[in-house]
């Protein structure tokens, strides 16, 4: 299995981790401290995040983790991280494992049914 294995949680601020939280290589390296600082608002160079769609027409969305500390996404609640990168090009490295799961498991580009599937295998 690609995704390492996180507990989902809500947060404080209504923000939820996936339980097969997806990192990269290099984020690995430092995955506690990266999600600790996310949960905690605090400021992180390169860090992205991955997150399910918000509008219909993607697949995935990425945001810069610095992009969290706006009060626009401090108040949305349940938004779902799916996976998390050191910097940009992991990311889309990433993002790119995650379709790949997505496409194998679902036979499709589905983001609600890969989630749904995911959550009744474990």
């Amino acid at each position: 299995m690609d995704g390492q294995s996180v507990s989902e949680r809500m947060d404080g601020e209504g923000m939820r981790w996936y339980k097969h939280l997806y990192v990269g290589k290099k984020a690995k390296k430092k995955r506690f401290t990266i999600i600790q600082n996310i949960r905690n608002h605090r400021f992180q160079t390169g860090v992205h995040v991955i997150t399910p769609p918000s509008c219909g027409s993607n697949v995935l969305d990425i945001y810069p983790a610095k992009v969290l500390l706006n009060d626009y996404y401090k108040k949305q609640e349940g938004l779902l991280i799916l996976g998390i990168g050191a910097d940009y090009d992991e990311t889309l490295e990433v993002a790119g494992r995650i379709v790949s799961d997505m496409y194998r498991a679902t036979g499709g580009f589905c983001t609600e049914a890969f989630l749904g599937r995911r959550s009744q295998e474990t």
